[in-house]
């Protein structure tokens, strides 16, 4: 325990506060779509990253990552959006292994609902409470610990990469 490099009181608040606004506003925004859409924020990660692939599809490999998502988890998420008609799945013809996601137009029409509330309660609760500059420190921030986290996990995928 002698080696633990223990937060400072100073730290602590950070810590505390940063944590605390983190999931406030997630919680926030997922109120949000769940009561003017209907959805979880999960799903609407998952409709927005297919809005912006090319084709309107991408492999579910490819999904999970860019949603920051499990395979098994961004799995079912797609099957639930299958049922709404929101995303059809189909058979990788390269690679029978892999399968596609792709946004239908109902899921793009939905999206575009969707999406107006969504943009609303980010503005209103992340831009328009902070001054241009904390804006700039926050988009530091969050690269900064972005790439931390993204080479840590390069580290941890090395590792065990002969698994």
């Amino acid at each position: 325990m002698s080696d633990v490099r223990w937060l400072s009181a100073d730290e602590q608040q950070v810590w505390r506060a940063f944590i605390t606004a983190v999931t406030k506003f997630t919680e926030h925004l997922d109120r949000q779509l769940q009561r003017d859409s209907g959805m979880p924020m999960a799903y609407y990660e998952i409709l927005v990253a297919l809005s912006e692939a090319p084709g309107r599809a991408l492999r579910m490999s490819e999904l999970a990552a860019v949603c920051q998502s499990s395979r098994s988890r961004l799995s079912h998420a797609v099957a639930r959006l299958e049922k709404e008609g929101w995303v059809e799945r189909r058979a990788c013809r390269s690679d029978r292994r892999g399968s596609f996601a792709t946004l239908t137009d109902v899921g793009f029409a939905v999206l575009e609902q969707a999406a107006a509330g969504h943009v609303t309660a980010v503005r209103e609760h992340l831009f328009d409470v902070l001054t241009p500059e904390q804006l700039r420190s926050l988009v530091e921030i969050s690269r900064a610990v972005d790439a931390g986290l993204t080479s840590e996990c390069a580290k941890v995928r090395e590792e065990f990469a002969d698994f």
